[in-house]
């Protein structure tokens, strides 16, 4: 052969691969069939990268243990993740049910996307009981999608009544679940039909990689979904495959110790004379507290805080004293953030009175004390803004 065939096939990967502790990362678009027969045989063999390779697969395990789902289709985001499984699963003709207190991007989805293609979009109360929920369904009803607890004023939904009840009518459900994580909230085991989860968030966990996820256990159900990546064109890569997967193994860990901060500072915030409210589930008095506690193992490092009223010029002294928390939308990750909530509650149906501004705090792994004598530098700023 000539040197320039040679080098082009010198090296090539012929041997075992060694074992390690993490699957290996694969860089590769074309998939090499060991024979004739395979190279059209998609239901017993990977023809293709993009269907992903060993990190995807192994990553796509580890989910369907954790969620306890028979199939988990992998997306680039967490929102790819709601919008791909909403496209898999709906129709022109169909109606969909949408929590009022959705992710905003979601929202905007359902708007302009699924009612530009003929899906039928409302908006319901989270407080809305589940008889009265299923019962305004439509025959053209296909989907209910809940978040609960919702990611900016944490309020829940009984999601087993809800599923239940929406079975017996044959109405799928689906919850963003990226607050539980997939952990601490198993949605498959309490009716529901779609587990979706921003695997950014939690599940990443070092706020460095974007990766959503669908998980299902009928079997028709994880057909679609994987047809529907197919079809839509999707892929992760196998780096971030590996490094979601990593934060895999150490969620447990990571979620018990922010979400024992968390509690610790709501509590200290539910004394302190600038705040009106503490919206946190796992709080004692909280209106979801029992909900809470009757499903869910544990508590992430998720909350809203509501300051008593003051101008604007008063929430940003506060947010602009901070100097531990940052400024920063997405959650999840090691550190601690903060947000002001109002100007993203605007396009809600159902508005509510909060009391004052809503501050939305993720409690990251630094030292409790730490946060809070930080928190205690922007009330200061607050007060004395607003006096």
């Amino acid at each position: 052969m000539s040197d320039e065939t040679r080098l082009i096939h010198a090296g090539a990967q012929s041997g075992p691969i060694c074992r390690t502790v993490g699957p290996p990362i694969q860089k590769g678009s074309t998939v090499l069939l060991p024979n004739a027969a395979a190279l059209y045989d998609d239901d017993h063999c990977t023809t293709y990268g993009r269907s992903g390779l060993a990190a995807q697969a192994t990553l796509r395990e580890a989910l369907a243990v954790m969620e306890g789902a028979v199939g988990v289709s992998l997306y680039p985001s967490g929102l790819a993740a709601i919008s791909g499984a909403l496209l898999a699963v709906l129709k022109a003709g169909d109606e969909i049910l949408v929590v009022d207190n959705v992710y905003k991007p979601v929202r905007r989805f359902c708007d302009r996307v699924l009612g530009g293609f003929g899906v039928g979009v409302s908006y319901f109360d989270p407080r809305t009981a589940p008889e009265a929920l299923v019962g305004e369904a439509s025959d053209k009803t296909r989907l209910i999608l809940l978040e609960s607890p919702g990611s900016l004023t944490l309020e829940m939904q009984d999601v087993p009544a809800i599923a239940r009840l929406a079975r017996e009518r044959g109405i799928l459900t689906a919850i963003d679940n990226t607050w539980g994580a997939g952990f601490l909230f198993r949605p498959l085991e309490h009716g529901v039909d779609l587990s979706l989860q921003a695997l950014t968030k939690y599940v990443g966990g070092h706020s460095d990689v974007f990766m959503g996820s669908a998980a299902a256990r009928d079997p028709a159900l994880v057909r679609a979904l994987n047809d529907g990546v197919d079809d839509l064109g999707w892929a992760v890569s196998g780096e971030d495959a590996y490094q979601v997967l990593r934060g895999v193994r150490t969620l447990p860990l990571r979620l018990a110790a922010q979400g024992e901060a968390g509690l610790r500072v709501a509590e200290w915030l539910k004394t302190q004379p600038e705040v009106a409210a503490v919206h946190h589930p796992a709080l004692p008095g909280d209106p979801d507290h029992a909900l809470w506690a009757r499903d869910y193992r544990g508590a992430c490092g998720l909350f809203t805080v509501a300051l008593k009223p003051a101008p604007r010029a008063a929430v940003d002294a506060f947010l602009d004293a901070l100097q531990v928390f940052g400024l920063g939308f997405s959650w999840g990750g090691f550190e601690s953030l903060a947000i002001w909530c109002d100007p993203q509650l605007k396009a809600r149906r159902f508005r509510r009175d909060y009391a004052g501004p809503l501050i939305r705090l993720h409690i990251g792994l630094e030292a409790v004390d730490d946060l809070i004598a930080d928190l205690r530098r922007g009330l200061d700023a607050y007060a004395k803004t607003a006096a």
